[in-house]
């Protein structure tokens, strides 16, 4: 396969599965864990973090992530956090981005909700001011702390509404989190406008997918890779138009796939099942949303072309206005044309 780095590296993109705390830069980690060092277990050394984000399995994936959360102690840190995403987001070429922000575990450190939002969308703003990248927030439920924090994750996003906010999440572990104990709440959230793009079928079997499609009503489904187990799954997905959110080294990362050659992207692909590649939480996992292009490349044997049609089928499956949709998909094809005249 041809070396598709440069035309990567250029491409103008989305993204649509992004975590807000997962994606703090090593430098940024380690600053915050060198401010709180004697109440957290999170190295302040950026050359030891890399050691300290191998994960054994999902469970300590989970168990790690929620330890940089709590690095994130006042809307300072949040509004820091946030701006940096966008600038490193903007850095990739990256113009619309889904970001999927937990105010809950961020509240519960005793950060005001009205604080928080206030906070995202301050930086909102100004990432868009100086890198001219749209950001747009997902409230996610962190599965793990059960329906009290879906109760205080949906009250923030009715009660202090940010502008940015387009859609409602399910996160966290899988097993022993049934989603069906969020239907009320998506179903509320749903009520309100918003679009419920629930994690699934990432380290549990493809009922959990189902299961979001079922109690949920998902419109995206976040990983969803165990579909490739259940071909009425997957023609499901297929038939009604519901893109899977599909984040390659992050699946490798968590244990969730054995190996990147194992990874059933192509399989998915091959049943009509619509993706969206994205980067989960890049820091974490030595990856950018750049190196996951062209990890699915390599998977599905794509030229420059098939790179820039996967990137269009981001964009159609954001949660842009079609105006918007429109106008970054002809950039998109200017874009191609241009780099391959």
């Amino acid at each position: 396969m041809r070396d598709l780095t440069a035309f990567v590296a250029g491409l103008p993109k989305v993204e649509l599965h992004v975590h807000h705390v997962g994606s703090a830069a090593p430098a940024t980690v380690a600053r915050l864990a060198e401010r709180h060092a004697g109440t957290t277990p999170v190295p302040a050394d950026p050359l030891l973090l890399a050691e300290y984000f191998t994960f054994t399995d999902f469970a300590h994936f989970i168990e790690v992530y929620l330890s940089v959360v709590d690095l994130i102690r006042d809307a300072e840190d949040v509004a820091t956090l946030t701006y940096d995403i966008g600038a490193g987001l903007a850095a990739q070429n990256v113009r619309y981005a889904e970001l999927t922000l937990t105010p809950y575990s961020s509240i519960v450190r005793g950060i005001p909700a009205e604080a928080f939002c206030e906070a995202v969308e301050d930086a909102r703003a100004r990432v868009a001011r100086d890198h001219g990248t749209q950001l747009r927030w997902c409230f996610d439920i962190p599965g793990e702390a059960g329906v009290a924090s879906a109760d205080i994750t949906l009250e923030t996003a009715l009660k202090h509404r940010p502008d940015g906010l387009v859609s409602f999440g399910l996160g966290g572990p899988e097993q022993g989190v049934p989603r069906e104990w969020f239907a009320p709440h998506f179903a509320q959230a749903r009520a309100a406008g918003l679009r419920s793009v629930p994690h699934a079928g990432e380290s549990t079997g493809p009922q959990t997918v189902w299961d979001a499609l079922r109690f949920l009503h998902a419109e995206r489904i976040g990983h969803g890779i165990a579909a490739a187990t259940d071909p009425s799954l997957m023609a499901h997905l297929r038939d009604n138009d519901i893109a899977l959110e599909v984040c390659p080294t992050s699946n490798v990362c968590t244990r969730s796939v054995p190996s990147l050659p194992e990874h059933p992207l192509a399989a998915l692909v091959a049943a009509g099942v619509p993706v969206t590649i994205n980067s989960d939480d890049p820091p974490m996992f030595s990856t950018t949303l750049n190196q996951e292009y062209l990890v699915a490349a390599s998977l599905l044997d794509l030229d420059e072309a098939g790179v820039a049609n996967l990137a269009k089928q981001g964009v159609r499956y954001s949660f842009l206005d079609e105006p918007a949709k429109a106008r970054l998909s002809a950039e998109i094809d200017g874009y191609t044309t241009a780099f391959t005249a």
